[in-house]
């Protein structure tokens, strides 16, 4: 029995776990477990079966003991890391994506206000140029995973591509003539349009605290209209189509999604791919718009285009667009559409401030009153589709 008490002495020897992981742990063990063989060994030929046993239980006790301690460390060391990720990742991811649209959209009034650039199309196809050249170059290199394109998908995108152009386009000629905030404010209109599309196409119906929130919205946007003192015709009505466009384009996205996944290689149809999709189709129908518009004799003859700094804005407004989808998606599968919408409602308060502040517009109390009105509709209204 003496040789069974001996076994156990040497697997249980020193307190601390050596590590296996190093050369001289790799060593250590391996004497070990050559001195354990010839104890088993010499106790098989004596016979000793009893022994035998007791030596077996043993080695089980102390693997079991040294299996329980290294899934403890691993474990433990899983919380310090996964722990840390979850607690940082939707801060950062949410910071992200408040600040680059934040910067879009001051970026883009800086150009079409600013520098008094009147070719929105035109700036709607370098920006998605940009975008469209980005994924591109990451989908080729492998750092992000980009679905094969086929004249299949591209005509089941064509239509809700369409719509998202125009989007973009009325959206850019509307903040040309509007103030950040009014415009801020009016987009709360696109929140009633989808609710009733969602209601009468897809039959979804919303709670009782979802329609005053509307209602709230309502008020805040005609009582904004009135009492803004830079009131603009021809950008409220770019505005206005901009909230049909933006409804429509998130009421036929979801039909066209499901489609198009029927004509992908994988069978689905990530964010990225539907980034390279909306941009890179939209170029050629831009470039058909520009010249129908007569945008390109504008380019031509423009002396902003000669200025540096302006391109520098361009530029750089294409690749916060490009950064607002990437930051959208790390925030969304941070967190979940419900926080989403929250903090994309939250975010139109810095941005209206901002707006107001960089800018100088004119304002009124009775128009600022219906700003923040209309703020705190877009948070009840994103509280109230949480409940």
């Amino acid at each position: 029995m003496s040789d069974a008490v001996k076994l156990e002495s040497i697997l249980c020897q020193n307190g601390e776990e050596p590590d296996y992981t190093s050369v001289t742990g790799q060593v250590a063990f391996a004497k070990r477990l050559n001195v354990v063989r010839k104890i088993l060994d010499g106790l098989r030929r004596q016979g000793e079966w009893s022994a035998i046993k007791t030596s077996i239980g043993a080695v089980r006790r102390v693997a079991s003991n040294r299996y329980s301690k290294i899934n403890q460390a691993v474990d433990t060391e899983e919380r310090r890391e996964h722990g840390s990720g979850r607690n940082s990742g939707p801060l950062l991811s949410g910071t992200a994506y408040c600040l680059s649209s934040c910067c879009m959209i001051m970026l883009n009034k800086v150009v079409l206000s600013s520098y008094s650039f009147n070719a929105g199309i035109s700036l709607m196809f370098y920006q998605n140029l940009i975008s469209t050249l980005i994924v591109g170059i990451l989908g080729f290199f492998g750092a992000v995973t980009v679905e094969k394109l086929n004249w299949k998908l591209v005509k089941v995108w064509i239509p809700v591509n369409l719509i998202f152009i125009g989007m973009l386009v009325s959206g850019m000629y509307s903040l040309k003539y509007i103030n950040i905030a009014m415009v801020t404010i009016l987009k709360n209109v696109t929140n009633i349009l989808t609710a009733i599309g969602e209601l009468y196409i897809f039959g979804k119906r919303q709670n009782q605290k979802v329609w005053t929130a509307m209602f709230v919205m309502i008020i805040s946007a005609v009582f904004g209209g009135i009492t803004d003192l830079s009131f603009d015709a021809t950008g409220y009505a770019w505005q206005s189509v901009n909230c049909v466009l933006t409804a429509s384009y998130s009421l036929t996205l979801r039909r066209v999604m499901d489609r198009a996944k029927q004509f992908t290689e994988s069978g689905s149809l990530n964010e990225v791919s539907m980034v390279l999709l909306n941009n890179g189709i939209s170029i050629p129908f831009a470039i058909i718009l520009i010249f129908l518009f007569d945008e390109w004799s504008y380019i031509i003859n423009a002396d902003v285009v000669k200025m540096p700094m302006f391109w520098v804005a361009a530029t750089a407004s294409g690749l916060l667009g490009l950064a607002i989808s990437f930051t959208s998606m790390w925030f969304l599968k941070q967190t979940g559409p419900t926080t989403y919408s929250l903090v994309g409602s939250l975010n139109k308060i810095p941005i209206s401030i901002a707006g107001l502040l960089v800018f100088k517009v004119p304002l009124s109390i009775p128009n600022l009153f219906s700003i923040l009105f209309g703020l705190l509709a877009g948070v009840l209204f994103a509280r109230a589709k949480m409940s």
